[in-house]
């Protein structure tokens, strides 16, 4: 499938921001993220459903642990890297491969975080950015 350009009205963009620089990810990767909650999702895979399940038998403070999680920096800047490589069309086709696995990470990453924020909601705390923003 090929790319296509997509223009977000500013107000959206903000928003999108602040969520990037509030959990450290990339701009794109908070986008994308939202995109694809609003369309429907195929079944995740076996190992990702079981590691979410899992998640629900963790103390708080493990759950705030995950929540709090951030992709390590060095991964962040090579993926913005990648990511500004693919949006100039400057991406080689060795890199490309790399750029999907870190995009995949960072995606799996914010399925984590989610997961772990819904549980401990539903247990009574108040999660927002600002807390999942903390590094422990």
């Amino acid at each position: 499938m090929g790319s296509f350009t997509l223009t977000v009205p500013d107000e959206m963009v903000k928003a999108a921001q602040q969520i990037a620089e509030t959990t450290s990810q990339p701009l794109e990767v908070v986008l994308l993220s939202r995109l694809k909650s609003a369309l429907p999702l195929p079944p995740l895979p076996p190992d990702e459903e079981a590691e979410l399940q899992a998640l629900h038998y963790l103390s708080d403070d493990a759950l705030w642990t995950i929540a709090r999680e951030q992709m390590p920096d060095e991964q962040q800047a090579q993926m913005q890297t990648l990511m500004d490589k693919n949006s100039l069309g400057t991406i080689s086709p060795d890199e490309y491969p790399t750029l999907e696995d870190l995009v995949d990470r960072g995606q799996r990453l914010m399925l984590r975080k989610s997961e772990a924020a819904a549980i401990l909601t539903r247990r009574g705390y108040k999660v927002s950015l600002k807390d999942l923003a903390k590094r422990e």
